[in-house]
């Protein structure tokens, strides 16, 4: 571009960091705030309108100053049309914004003096609540609404302090029809029906603290399904038309209960533990004793082994411990809560499917933490915009592998009682990464500062070169270890020690090695050469390791039984390899493997080698018993393109009788054009299957064909059938429609089925739609699209609408790249600039305020010193 472009360009941007300051342009470093109060006891008593969409609430919240005199107390609240304020002490005034509700006390209120204020107020919920309603597109018999409160989405349907490092007992209070079902936490307490009014009020209570994200609420059309573990009520609850496939994620709750209270030695400290599925909720969420699960966990039969809620439902009942019972004080330490979560998991999949089982997931995890990123982290991370950037890797994968190396290097008993004592030291409290290190020191009697430094307060994993040389003369095994991962401020040179281990003649040799260097040569006498070299054989260290093997060694290597990590490492060297005796090998390991895993991973290994022998071996080996090694064995031969990776799908169209299977076959004919392949695909877009998989399957062959023929079948089956498929089905096929549509001359047609579907009353769909006319690329979409932009960063619907056109700007080129990026830095600049005119205006209305005296505020302020504390009789 030209000198002077670039000149305007900098003048603007030095003008815009003048007004704002740099702090505005990168991410802050974030910590807990102050506690000015101790919440005691909150109350919340709401009567959602189901046909509205809205919720009408009085909230109570009781609490006490804890170190100085309170004259102003703030409480969280998105868009609460606040009536009335109330309390316990004397109100002077209150104001409320879109964010927050700020009262004012004269006089202040002692340190240690209990007060209640009361808030009375509705809400037409954009987040935080959730309705699904016919006029949604919902089943009439399945109508409820749910709640959702992490990060932090509690504030959209009551006021409160809105962080982890504040706790609090509560109750929910919620007047519904009387055929309806209220569940919330802790214990319920009553149901009554008002005659006036014709609802029925039910009243849960939660009497031990817990942080305010925790608290849920789930109400409407549910059936369930009952069960006990010890004296503690089980249950399962569905939307009432789906109850059927709730025993398929039910079953495994109670024994998990009883492992973990075994495992953790902590007894589950809570009332009840029930699971309600909610429609269109993504994964689970583990409030205090009602765990809220998306409806995507549930599953049928007929799918085998291959769905199952095991891990899901395992994940969040570990929550009732980590995360609830304790919580991090905030959100940098998220890894106490969700790390120990995936590790506990893991811990009872070993339990529940043997150890391979664990160690497969352990691999799978490792290989997603040790992945290549433009930038690493530490898992305690404080510089961030916004508290979901730490529900990543960090917190999960790599925060249950840090347990791992925990667990491996105190050993079990002694890591077991570190665990229970942290539970039980800071039972019902918010903790931080400090306080588990303080437990494990105590009483391991040993350092763990540099353990946490690496690992935790710093970023990365070691990145390890491993070599092997056999000296027969000497009769020396030389293993040299190197660390090649960049050292800088941000990651340091890794201290830990692990194993060598030396396979000779069916025995093991193990040598403890610690490594502290950048590099390492070890010798190690042996009787002869060995048949196997390993390290790290007990699989306690989180690395990406790159050992390079002789392909006898590595035969060996997969053929050993007791090593479940090795046979994996094995077939992950082994697909480089292209030669007949390769594939021979991972065919018979395919074929023979004791472990599910293995032979999975043997199979796709086969199609990564992609060439005729590997599509022969596939052939040959599609009767697996285990239906998650039959349904790899067919997508991998899909990805052959060849006529009898054709035939062999047609074949299997005919025979297959599971559904996740049919569905990769389904989407294999997404390589074929041509007659028979368009009848098939028509055929199954109007076929009937549990949540519509098999037209899901469908539309993802017709994305792959890019064929505009599709258009037309497509677009009738949205109209006539959107009722059967998922909210993300269809909106997954709306992009499906765009994508195929991207080069046609007039997209006229399409733009208007796709802008249709923009206010849709489904928020998955109306996502959808708003991508796909990114998708499209037809510039005539931007006038629409714009009207749902903003500068919200957390309105999903604004960001996607921001998202869509500059793709659409970008794909037809309409201002070269350098304005593009120009725009988003004005825009970014302008949301700053804007939030500072607010400030200004807020400042200026305050002096204004003050010059012109005392003035009546909009809600209705009452105060009534005599008013009972929330809860008292």
């Amino acid at each position: 571009m030209t000198q002077r472009f670039w000149a305007s360009t900098w003048t603007l941007i030095i003008l815009a960091v003048s007004i704002i300051g740099t702090e505005g342009l990168a991410a802050e470093r974030r910590y807990a705030p102050d506690r000015k109060v101790d919440i005691l006891h909150i109350t919340i008593d709401v009567t959602p309108d189901f046909k509205t969409r809205t919720v009408a609430g009085t909230t109570t919240i009781r609490f006490a100053p804890i170190a100085k005199p309170l004259a102003e107390l703030r409480l969280d609240a998105v868009d609460l049309n606040v009536s009335a304020i109330t309390s316990s002490a004397n109100i002077a005034g209150h104001t409320v914004t879109d964010d927050a509700i700020t009262i004012t006390f004269e006089p202040a209120i002692s340190p240690g003096q209990e007060a209640t204020v009361t808030a009375n107020y509705d809400a037409e919920p954009k987040q935080g609540l959730y309705f699904r309603t016919p006029e949604m597109g919902y089943r009439e018999e399945d109508t409820h609404l749910y709640t959702q409160g992490e990060a932090h989405e509690a504030p959209h349907w009551y006021p409160n302090y809105d962080y982890p490092n504040e706790r609090s007992t509560s109750e929910v209070i919620c007047r519904i029809p009387p055929d309806m079902t209220v569940l919330s936490n802790g214990r319920l307490v009553s149901e009554e029906t008002d005659s006036n009014t014709g609802l029925k009020a039910v009243r849960w209570l939660q009497d031990k603290p817990h942080v305010n994200y925790l608290i849920a609420l789930a109400a409407g059309r549910f059936k369930k399904i009952e069960a006990r573990y010890k004296d503690i009520p089980l249950a399962f609850y569905t939307p009432a038309s789906r109850i059927e496939q709730a025993a398929n994620s039910f079953e495994g709750t109670a024994d998990m209960m009883a492992f973990y209270e075994d495992e953790i030695g902590v007894p589950y400290p809570w009332d009840k533990y029930f699971q309600v599925v909610c429609e269109d909720f993504g994964g689970g969420m583990e409030n205090t004793s009602l765990t809220i699960l998306g409806h995507g966990t549930l599953f049928t039969k007929e799918t085998e082994n291959i769905r199952s809620s095991q891990s899901l439902v395992a994940h969040e009942l570990v929550h009732q411990w980590f995360g609830d019972y304790v919580t991090c004080k905030d959100w940098s330490h998220l890894w106490l809560n969700e790390g120990f979560a995936v590790f506990y998991e893991q811990l009872y999949d070993g339990h529940k499917n043997g150890k391979d089982s664990m160690l497969y997931e352990l691999f799978r995890t490792a290989g997603q933490a040790v992945s290549d990123r433009p930038r690493h982290k530490p898992i305690v991370e404080r510089e961030y915009s916004d508290a979901w950037e730490q529900f990543d890797y960090r917190a999960y994968g790599k925060g249950g592998w840090v347990l791992r190396m925990l667990r491996v290097e105190l050993g079990d008993e002694l890591f077991r009682q570190c665990v229970k004592t942290y539970l039980e030291r800071y039972a019902l409290s918010s903790v931080v990464t400090e306080d588990l290190n303080s437990v494990i020191e105590e009483l391991s009697g040993r350092s763990f500062d540099r353990f946490f430094d690496q690992w935790i307060y710093h970023a990365r994993h070691p990145d390890l070169t491993v070599n092997y040389n056999w000296s027969q003369k000497d009769k020396l095994a030389k293993v040299s270890v190197e660390q090649t991962h960049e050292v800088d401020d941000n990651v340091m040179l890794f201290h830990f020690r692990t194993k060598v281990r030396f396979l000779i003649g069916g025995e093991s040799v193990d040598h403890e090695v610690v490594v502290d260097q950048k590099q390492h040569d070890f010798y190690f006498p042996l009787p002869k050469e060995p048949d196997i070299v390993r390290f790290d054989p007990d699989y306690g260290l989180l690395a990406k390791i790159k050992f390079d093997k002789p392909k006898a060694m590595l035969y060996e290597q997969l053929k050993n039984q007791d090593d479940v990590i090795g046979r994996l490492l094995a077939i992950r060297a082994l697909r480089e390899k292209k030669d007949k005796q390769t594939v021979a090998n991972l065919k018979d390991a395919l074929n023979n493997d004791p472990f599910w895993g293995v032979r999975r991973a043997a199979s796709a290994a086969l199609r990564e080698i992609h060439n005729d022998e590997a599509l022969a071996a596939l052939a040959d080996s599609m009767k697996q018993p285990d239906a998650r090694v039959r349904l790899q064995v067919v997508e991998d031969i899909g990805r052959f393109y060849r006529p009898e990776a054709l035939d062999i799908t047609r074949k299997v169209l005919r025979r297959e009788k599971n559904p996740a299977i049919l569905s990769a076959v389904i989407r294999n004919l997404g390589r074929y054009h041509g007659k028979g392949t368009r009848r098939l695909l028509i055929r199954y877009l109007k076929s009937e299957s549990y949540r519509n998989q098999l037209a899901d399957a469908a539309v993802g062959a017709i994305r792959t064909l890019y064929d505009p023929g599709y258009i037309s079948p497509l677009t009738r089956t949205l109209i006539e059938r959107e009722s059967q498929f998922t909210s993300w089905g269809f909106a997954g096929a709306l992009n499906t429609l765009a994508h195929i549509s991207r080069n046609e001359d007039d997209k006229t047609q399409v733009r208007n089925f796709l802008a249709d579907h923009t206010n849709h009353p489904k928020r998955r769909i109306q996502l959808g739609a708003i991508r796909a006319l990114g998708t499209l690329g037809d510039p005539k979409a931007i006038p629409i699209i714009e009207t749902f932009c903003g500068y919200e960063p957390h309105d999903r619907i604004q960001r996607s609408a921001k998202q869509a056109i500059e793709r659409l700007r970008e794909k037809k080129q309409l201002v070269p790249a350098e304005i593009i990026q120009l725009r988003r830095t004005v825009d970014d600049l302008k949301k700053e600039t804007d939030k500072l005119k607010d400030d200004l205006d807020d400042m200026k209305n305050r002096l204004d305020a003050k010059q012109q005296g005392p003035q009546d505020t909009e809600a209705d302020v009452k105060s009534d010193p005599e008013q009972p504390a929330a809860g008292d009789e």
